[in-house]
């Protein structure tokens, strides 16, 4: 059940565009809400907003700010510009324009990726690593981001991809399945990397899901699981799955230690071989990581990347790294990881120009 409670609005600033971040009064205290003018239509102070409080009220880590769902009294007009739509069936169900519709006679043509690289990454975090990799070694590489349902649905959400965006590390954003927001716009994952190809015309692509993630402490249910999914249909679509695996040794959490088990669970899952790319680790974790995955390597392969420079391209980075709480001193494995991945990656895409 959704929380709703209304709140007045105090104060409006443009976080990015697409993103605004208002201070509400709402129960006699003062709190942030986000909100998507593209959903609700423009905020503006004095303002009495509909909020969903319910991860907040929860204390969940997708909270830390309320919703806003509408403005009281405002109605919209403005004709939808597509028909395909996004968080169908629900109160926020919204129109875009889809590729698979719009370039129909181009996504229809494709039958293969041809052996493009695509990094599957498992969090949104590893998605500016992987690109700094990608352009460490490939400077004039077209990068597709696309967005996969696993985290956040609205792309906009991410103070991520507009920072990549402005420091040229990526093209272009396709949102696919429910996500919603990129610069085009895929019903299906399949119908995202054929636009990737033929549309955007990338040279690669990282696919990873939205800001946020799920977890439940299980061995089923966690988002990052839809690696399974994104290596099966990449490697379905001839395209070249090349995996930046979910590796730290600053997560103080058994199940997360070297290569979390949520990628180890997603590799076991998937049907089509992938590569895994690990960078140089010390030799004690590099010992830990192989043996975590040598039951996997009768069906992956595994590729280790020496970063060279990339290392302090990484410290440079003009996107703030950042996963779990953690910055890039205190979890330098994982974002090494991505970045590895991203210049396999960048070396693929750069041998078949």
């Amino acid at each position: 059940m959704i929380r709703i409670r209304r709140g007045r609005v105090l104060s409006v600033r443009e976080r990015h565009p697409g993103l605004l971040e208002a201070t509400v009064e709402i129960d006699g205290a003062r709190a942030t809400a986000l909100a998507y003018p593209d959903l609700t239509g423009e905020i503006t102070p004095g303002d009495i907003a509909i909020l969903n409080t319910t991860a907040v009220a929860l204390d969940l880590g997708t909270g830390g700010a309320h919703f806003v769902m509408a403005v009281e009294g405002r109605e919209t007009d403005e004709r939808p510009a597509g028909h395909a739509m996004k968080l169908r069936y629900t109160p926020s169900q919204t129109v875009v324009a889809a590729a698979e519709e719009t370039h129909r006679q181009a996504v229809d043509a494709v039958t293969s990726l041809d052996a493009m690289p695509v990094i599957v990454a498992g969090l949104h975090s590893a998605v500016a690593p992987a690109a700094i990799g990608v352009r460490s070694v490939a400077p004039g590489a077209r990068v597709a981001y696309v967005m996969t349902e696993g985290g956040a649905l609205p792309l906009l959400l991410s103070d991520a991809v507009p920072a990549m965006r402005a420091a040229g590390l990526l093209d272009v954003s396709i949102t696919s399945g429910h996500t919603f927001g990129g610069d085009l716009e895929a019903v299906t994952l399949p119908g995202a990397l054929a636009t990737a190809r033929v549309v955007a015309g990338a040279d690669l692509v990282v696919a990873a899901m939205g800001p946020g993630n799920i977890g439940t402490g299980s061995r089923w249910g966690f988002g990052l699981i839809e690696v399974a999914t994104i290596i099966n249909v990449v490697a379905a679509m001839g395209g070249r799955p090349i995996v930046a695996p979910r590796v730290s040794f600053a997560d103080q959490r058994a199940r997360h230690r070297g290569v979390s088990h949520h990628t180890l669970t997603a590799l076991g899952l998937a049907l089509a071989p992938a590569e895994i790319v690990l960078p140089q680790l010390t030799a004690d974790r590099a010992a830990f990581v192989r043996e975590q995955l040598a039951p996997l390597l009768d069906k992956h392969t595994l590729t280790e990347v020496d970063l060279g420079e990339v290392d302090d391209v990484l410290r440079d980075s003009p996107v703030p790294l950042r996963t779990m709480g953690r910055a890039l001193d205190d979890d330098p494995d994982y974002f090494r990881t991505a970045a590895a991945a991203g210049v396999h990656a960048g070396r693929a895409a750069t041998s078949r120009r």
